[in-house]
């Protein structure tokens, strides 16, 4: 099936004692000085609504959950709310504009999140899908939010929000806390948003600016991608008036001085090609200095690193890496994995580690119904099974890159889609990896993985790495996970790990008069919830 992240925290490898050999086949076995995984809260929207999906970005890609570094702020996206308040904390009984969209903003007060915000754009609309991806900073004081189809023409920083003509062009904002209150900073738009086209009867070609987000660690430096940007010119900063490769994406840098938000450089594929959807997802190390990005229906044939960029196997996909120096940024790495195939879309999440030494890559559509990690598949492009893999690779001595691990889920199955959502801690050491598609009907931590009674319930999958060797660690579910809530739509962790937020869009369950949720009620269809996890 095909569909188009420092402060003094003890690592959590130390904490775990990690002893464990790499898992091969079945359920792992933990390791009784592992502490305790637990989950701590869930939380739904203080207008929680049906088909609000909170807590994602929608089906295609979900990055709606956003924990600061520090562990303090935490940042949830409602990408189908329908409220038609404008800026901060408006009416949240409004439901006047369907699919508008929200951001609930939560502070960790001890042993509980408390929503701090409810946060819209300063020009909410119909569909605009405000909150479809969600980035905070290191301390949490900066947050930026995408509406991928937001529908102004206009260009640059701050223009006029209110024209409407260029459905699905997309726009950015930037929003600052300062004392306890959020304020609207910036409205960001593409330097060269869309086009009409020719046929006046035609639809649109808005790119789809926002379709996925990154932040420096600091704050002030922003990547943003827009997918269905048509430039066929390679490279860096080369003509943005250019339209002849439909959908072949591209990312935008932006950085923030005293005087405010600025473009600084527009970035394409190497090789960049028609409907290859660079910019499906981009992540930044935590200096900005590195950027890794996705472009996961690429059609690049040779399985190495950096060789020659062809176009020969169709939807195999590819992982970029840039790298910035003083001289600008320039493309240091062309990555594709070992046991590539036709149509494996691999990257469909990439992820980077806080030093920008670890790259973990999501292969969403790949076959092979082998476990564990570092097995031998056999060839299986011809099943079409999409249980899903993960790449793991990593930096080595010459600061080349190289492949270190590959990574099946402990119970594959047919459609899992192992790999369609990934968080790679900043530590760089702690992996978790979703399958929103699986489909067992246990609930908790380590429950059976051996069962497919809840169609699309959805799981995550915690690694942990130890002198190059990654283990699993545990399978786990909501405690309530049921089927069709899609647990693991989006994930979100701290810096090591130990406390992260995890997703379920499709989850059901409603909140009463007092403001509590009711698990066991599921009248809200699919209004989403999401849930914390820490170690005890």
């Amino acid at each position: 099936m095909r569909i188009k992240y420092i402060y003094v925290l003890s690592l959590v490898l130390t904490v775990f004692g990690c002893n464990q050999q790499p898992l091969v086949d079945g359920p792992p076995v933990l390791s009784s000085s592992l502490p305790e995984l637990a989950q701590t809260q869930m939380l739904k929207a203080s207008n929680a609504n049906y088909n609000d999906q909170f807590g994602t970005g929608g089906v295609l890609y979900g990055d709606a959950v956003a924990i600061s570094i520090d562990g303090t702020t935490l940042a949830v996206g409602a990408t189908f709310e329908a409220g038609g308040a404008s800026d901060i904390n408006g009416d949240q009984l409004d439901n006047s504009l369907y699919g508008a969209g929200a951001v609930y903003i939560y502070s960790n007060q001890g042993e509980q999140w408390v929503q701090s915000a409810y946060i819209k754009p300063s020009n909410p609309g119909i569909m605009d899908n405000f909150g479809y991806s969600v980035e905070i900073s290191e301390n949490g004081d900066t947050l930026v939010v995408s509406s991928v189809f937001e529908a102004s023409s206009q260009s640059g920083i701050n223009a006029d929000p209110n024209d409407d003509s260029l459905p699905q062009s997309g726009a950015v904002y930037v929003f600052q806390r300062n004392n306890g209150q959020w304020v609207e900073e910036a409205y960001i738009k593409a330097p060269n948003t869309g086009h009409m086209p020719e046929d006046p009867v035609a639809l649109s070609d808005g790119d789809q600016f926002g379709f996925h987000l990154s932040l420096s660690a600091d704050g002030n430096t922003l990547a943003v991608s827009a997918i269905t940007e048509d430039g066929a010119v390679s490279g860096l900063n080369g003509d943005m008036d250019n339209n002849e490769a439909i959908s072949a994406g591209a990312v935008y840098i932006y950085e923030r001085d005293d005087s405010g938000w600025s473009f600084s450089d527009y970035i394409k594929a190497g090789n960049a090609g028609g409907g290859d959807l660079f910019g499906y997802s981009l992540s930044f190390s935590g200096d900005a200095n590195t950027l890794a990005v996705s472009g996961y229906d690429e059609d690049g044939s040779l399985a190495s690193n950096n060789e020659v960029q062809d176009d020969d196997v169709n939807g195999m996909g590819a992982v970029y890496v840039f790298e910035r120096d003083n001289s600008g940024w320039n493309q240091t790495a062309y990555l594709k994995n070992s046991y590539q195939e036709r149509n494996d879309s691999m990257s469909v999440v990439v992820d980077l580690s806080y030093d920008g030494r670890t790259l973990v890559a999501g292969v969403l559509d790949e076959d092979s119904m082998a476990t564990g990690v570092n097995p031998v598949p056999e060839p299986d492009w011809e099943l079409n099974l999409s249980t899903g893999g993960v790449y793991v690779f990593v930096k080595d001595s010459d600061d080349a890159w190289v492949q270190e691990a590959y990574i099946k889920a402990s119970n594959t199955g047919v459609e899992d889609w192992f790999g369609s959502r990934l968080e790679l801690a900043p530590s760089g050491n702690v992996l978790f990896v979703a399958a929103q598609l699986e489909d067992s009907d246990s609930q908790g931590i380590d429950g059976d993985q051996a069962n497919d009674n809840a169609q699309e319930a959805g799981a995550v999958y915690f690694y942990a790495r130890e002198d190059g060797e990654w283990s699993q660690r545990y399978y786990f579910k909501a405690s309530n996970t049921e089927e069709y809530d899609e647990f693991g739509s989006s994930l979100s962790s701290n810096f090591d790990g130990s406390l992260f937020a995890i997703s379920a869009r499709g989850e059901d369950s409603a909140v009463g008069e007092d403001g509590n949720v009711n698990p066991s009620d599921n009248s809200l269809i699919e209004s989403g919830a999401v849930y914390l996890f820490s170690f005890e």
